[in-house]
């Protein structure tokens, strides 16, 4: 039912229904627990199709997608934190074996110390694992972004994570659209790849020697980066269907100046405020694989200086991973470039605390990189 005032799990859960996955497994962890409760809710009142797996791990339920995904159903599951952080061996196999599973996370810090409050460092210490990652800023661009990933991944046979804002929105309730009928934009799943068929025994994901493993590895890559134009045309053909559109699919710009601001999820709310009220422009990046490099260079030309925010930090570095990305894509531009570190754990990002962020553009030197609450 179109906008309901809803909490975002329960808005995503609402959504995953209706793109209509054949196995969903399950394993809770905070702050994710409210979509597989909903879901399992929904399958006991008979409105999921679905077979839900409650499985003893998160290692337990990528295994359970990558069982169900490798004979050709569409296959589903949802993690934080920790959780991912159990993935992981399993979030490589899943992109090398080139299966199009979609896993919503529900970003939160990482321990230790044990924190439950959100961050982004459990996705982006993951960003070099083959799957595609994107990150929303609304429950409503939460709702949308799954929709997309499935066919995202189908399209482009690589696995999707749609990462949000860890109780900042899976558990704020907002007003969201959740369309009654999605058939038009997500068809059934009919696999045109190979998998598993009693009838037609194979072997997917076995033994590689060196030089076929690097092909593939490559052939991976490859696949990444072309998967910016699927990325875009799914997204404008979602904008065309439902009337929501989010700039160009990968990044979306708002405001003019010459300083922009570059940073990643819901925390771009408060930062969109603090822009527009400083004469600065708001670049925020909703694809962060594959990094958006292209568009980036476009939207930050003959800007005088760049303030990357991120909530993740790239210990033993400095700043944070979006950072140095970028101030490897922007290398020989004029552009000073500088970093703030914040939220790690869960620390809320003022209207306050942006204002003076705003307001130390001119001061910060190249490279330089500050914590919040230094």
């Amino acid at each position: 039912m179109p906008n309901q005032i809803i909490e975002g799990s329960q808005a995503v859960a609402k959504m995953v229904r209706l793109c209509k996955p054949k196995v969903l497994a399950m394993y809770p962890i905070t702050p994710s627990t409210h979509i597989p409760e909903t879901l399992a809710q929904m399958k006991a009142n008979g409105e999921l199709d679905g077979t839900i797996i409650r499985v003893e791990s998160e290692f337990s339920a990528l295994s359970a997608c990558i069982g169900a995904s490798s004979t050709g159903v569409r296959a589903y599951t949802a993690t934080s934190s920790q959780g991912l952080a159990l993935m992981h061996e399993l979030l490589f196999a899943t992109a090398g074996m080139r299966l199009p599973i979609v896993i919503n996370v529900v970003n939160r810090a990482l321990s230790a110390p044990l924190n439950i409050f959100n961050d982004h460092q459990d996705s982006m210490s993951e960003r070099d694992s083959g799957w595609i990652q994107l990150y929303a800023g609304t429950n409503q661009e939460a709702v949308d972004m799954t929709v997309q990933a499935f066919r995202i991944a189908e399209e482009c046979l690589l696995p999707v994570m749609v990462c949000m804002d860890g109780f900042y929105l899976s558990h704020t309730y907002e007003v969201v659209d959740v369309p009654d009928d999605i058939k038009g934009f997500l068809p059934d799943y009919q696999p045109e790849h190979c998998y598993l068929d009693p009838n037609k025994p194979m072997t997917i994901g076995t033994w590689a020697m060196p030089e076929p493993y690097m092909k593939l590895r490559k052939e991976l890559n490859d696949a990444a980066e072309k998967s910016v134009g699927t990325i875009q045309k799914v997204h404008d053909d979602y904008a065309k269907a439902f009337g929501r559109g989010y700039g160009d699919g990968l990044i979306e710009v708002t405001g003019e100046g010459s300083t922009a601001i570059v940073s990643i999820g819901s925390v771009c709310q408060n930062i969109e405020a603090v822009a527009k009220e400083k004469g600065m422009q708001l670049v925020r990046v909703r694809c962060f694989r594959p990094f958006p490099r292209q568009q980036l260079i476009g939207a930050l030309k003959g800007k005088k200086s760049i303030i990357v925010i991120e909530k993740n930090a790239a210990l033993g570095l400095g700043g944070g991973a979006m950072f140095h990305e970028l101030r490897s894509a922007l290398k020989g531009s004029d552009a000073k470039i500088a970093c703030y570190v914040v939220g790690l754990g869960g620390v809320d990002v003022t209207l306050d605390y942006l204002r003076k962020v705003a307001d130390s553009a001119d001061s910060l030197g190249d490279g330089e990189v500050r914590w919040q609450n230094e």
